[in-house]
């Protein structure tokens, strides 16, 4: 699992082969949620309130946005 970037309370991750629609993993330490790119809302899971802002808030910069997406693009590519 591709770890995109290590925040203070959590990391976000992009898994490769996952499934629609593009989203990013954020993990803690017995906790795990997943957030869809774009809207930010989160699809599966739970975590503490301030982890899943911190990592919603890094990934709502243009630039994060532009990394995740890229991310997503390259490791699930579809034929």
């Amino acid at each position: 699992m591709p770890m995109i970037v290590r925040l203070s309370q959590c990391k976000i991750c992009i898994y490769p082969g996952d499934h629609m629609p593009p989203h990013f993993h954020v993990r803690g330490p017995g906790w795990t949620a997943a957030i869809e790119l774009g809207s930010f809302r989160v699809l599966k899971g739970r975590g503490p309130k301030s982890a899943l802002e911190e990592a919603i808030t890094w990934a709502e910069s243009p630039d994060n946005q532009d990394r995740l997406a890229h991310a997503w693009r390259r490791l699930n590519e579809r034929d």
